[in-house]
């Protein structure tokens, strides 16, 4: 019978109970459903959600809910929206009560007086021009300017097709100002001309992914792993999709059989009752989706899986420490 121990040497043994500990509970909340930009492509707009729930603007309520959710058993809060900065005192409820992490397009600050050690990830769509095609405007400019050397803060540098064999200019300037990056794709939600993924790319760009977390090591945090099941949607032997993906709300989940899955996860819209399908969007072709998050989790759910080798479970093991290391349930 394979164990953990018999696959694992010593080293990689400490490293799994490092994280075998954890026991991360995550849920996924929209603080708002406006935002400072609107971007080409967003699951949130694109798809109508931020039409689907009347915005409960009662910081009471919102304070009455976290307590609720940690009582269900949430230990980590995933703030989107909308744009979460826009409405701090939201932030606030969550960040006072659990692990918090806000996501966020980095225009406005988040202070650090009141939110001392809340992890922060700044979207980033490409280069200058992508940036300015998708999203109207180069955000780079402004929110390195605000988060520059901030050590609870990183770049989810979402690549699109026109990126491939580019990557390193931009892993560079985020090197540059301190700050930390982690890569995933671009799942093009409204059709843009031109963010079509086509043959041979996605196999190109996992090598250019490979290359930039050897070549920067320090600034990137990622896994080999991770980029293969991203840019191939192939796990083991199974396709990413409806079928398999772990990142479903539970009470609205259905399937049959029900594949492995994020324990206790919901997904809320802003009026804290409306509960949305999935991590991104009804309206998303998930055979299609590239989303970062799901794919990380499609791993950490199955390692029962993974236990066929010692290179699986290694395997694992990285894209556990990559999700931990993200959300600063274990240092850099």
């Amino acid at each position: 019978m394979k164990t953990v121990s018999s696959l694992l040497d010593s080293h990689w043994y400490q490293r799994y109970q490092n994280i075998s500990k954890l026991n991360i509970r995550s849920s996924i909340y929209d603080v708002t459903n406006q935002c400072n930009l609107r971007c080409k492509g967003c699951f949130f707009f694109s798809s109508g959600e931020d039409k689907a729930a009347r915005e409960e603007t009662d910081p009471e309520k919102w304070a009455a809910f976290v307590d609720s959710e940690k009582q269900r058993g949430v230990n980590l809060a995933i703030l989107i929206g909308g744009e979460p900065t826009l409405c701090l005192d939201r932030v606030a409820a969550f960040y006072s009560r659990m692990p918090t992490y806000c996501a966020t397009n980095g225009l406005i600050k988040v202070p650090r007086d009141r939110f001392a050690d809340m992890m922060v990830g700044i979207s980033l769509w490409g280069d200058e021009d992508d940036e300015k095609r998708l999203r109207g405007k180069d955000t780079f400019r402004i929110s390195s300017k605000n988060y520059e050397g901030d050590p609870y803060t990183y770049y989810l540098y979402t690549i699109t097709p026109n990126q491939v064999g580019r990557t390193e200019r931009i892993i560079k300037k985020i090197r540059g100002v301190g700050l930390k990056v982690h890569m995933q794709l671009l799942s093009n939600d409204e059709g843009v001309d031109g963010f079509y993924w086509r043959d041979g790319e996605l196999a190109d760009l996992r090598a250019e992914m490979d290359e930039m977390l050897d070549a920067y090591p320090d600034t990137v945090i990622s896994s080999k792993y991770y980029h293969q099941v991203i840019t191939t949607g192939k796990m083991l032997d199974r396709t990413f999709g409806w079928a398999e993906c772990p990142s479903v709300t539970e009470p609205m989940d259905t399937r049959n059989p029900r594949p492995r899955r994020l324990i206790r996860f919901i997904r809320w819209a802003s009026d804290l009752e409306t509960m949305h399908r999935c991590c991104t969007s009804a309206t998303r072709d998930c055979s299609t989706c590239k989303d970062g998050a799901a794919h990380m989790s499609w791993i950490m759910v199955n390692k029962r899986a993974h236990m066929r080798s010692s290179e699986d479970l290694q395997n694992w093991i990285e894209v556990y420490e990559m999700f931990a290391k993200l959300y600063q349930f274990i240092p850099w």
